[in-house]
């Protein structure tokens, strides 16, 4: 009997104190009542398996207040080299309508190159043109009557093209450019009045589509021209007024 009681002892002791509570009551029954036969085999204790760990939890997908947003500073676009967004980027014509009403001409393929230098903005250059062919208007066929040769005469002019001679630069946010505005042939001074609308880094897309972060400058330019001094239609007198919104990127090899 004593050597049965010293073998549940024995058994109770080595499961440990979690054991010990559930083991417990049976090793003292069997301390107690009458031993088994002395070539009885104890039950071996059964430690439970340990429960797996817990899977990682997926990382977040980043938010709109994660990704880089652009700074009302000019300072903040590094010098460089940069090519015009078209996916960014609108131009936009006002026409006055007889003094009744201003009709929006939206001209769809315009490209632009931008030869950046903050420290000295007068040093920067910029070359743009845009297809006169271009000009949507959601009057159906209206577009290609303006194309032909009583307004832009767009077979015989394909674009109309801007080279700036000059940068003033009045706070970071606000400035000017004057260049050459050339429209159906004609040659003029233009000088575009210049909102920063933000630099720095930030992402765009890559000429096959692809998400990248560059550097990125994006602004509203605005000006107004003397339509006859263009050789548009006589029926435009009024001072024509265009618009430009657009954003410049870092392309690497361009």
């Amino acid at each position: 009997m004593v050597r049965a009681a010293s073998l549940g002892l024995a058994a109770l002791l080595a499961a440990g104190p979690a054991l010990a509570q559930g083991a417990a009551p049976a090793v003292a029954a069997a301390a107690t009542s009458e031993a088994p036969a002395a070539n009885a085999s104890a039950p071996a204790a059964t430690v439970p398996p340990a429960s797996p760990a817990p899977a990682a939890a997926p990382a977040a997908a980043p938010t709109p207040a994660d990704l880089p947003h652009g700074v009302a500073d000019y300072h903040a676009a590094a010098a460089g080299h940069y090519v015009m967004d078209p996916a960014h980027t609108a131009v936009v014509a006002r026409v006055p309508h007889m003094g009744f009403s201003v009709s929006l001409f939206r001209f769809d393929r315009p490209e632009a190159t931008l030869d950046w230098v903050p420290d000295d903005p007068a040093q920067s250059r910029l070359t743009a043109s845009v297809e006169l062919a271009s000009i949507s208007h959601p009057l159906a066929g209206f577009a290609e009557v303006l194309t032909g040769p009583d307004y832009l005469n767009a077979p015989a002019h394909p674009k109309a093209t801007f080279t700036t001679t000059g940068f003033v630069a009045d706070s970071p946010t606000q400035g000017s450019m004057t260049g050459d505005l050339q429209i159906m042939g004609k040659t003029h001074p233009a000088t575009f009045q210049l909102t920063l609308v933000g630099a720095g880094r930030g992402f765009t897309g890559d000429d096959n589509g692809n998400p990248v972060i560059t550097d990125l400058i994006g602004a509203h330019a605005e000006t107004q021209i003397d339509p006859q001094a263009y050789g548009l239609n006589a029926f435009f007198t009024d001072p024509i007024t265009i618009q430009i919104d657009a954003e410049f990127a870092v392309r690497p090899g361009k």
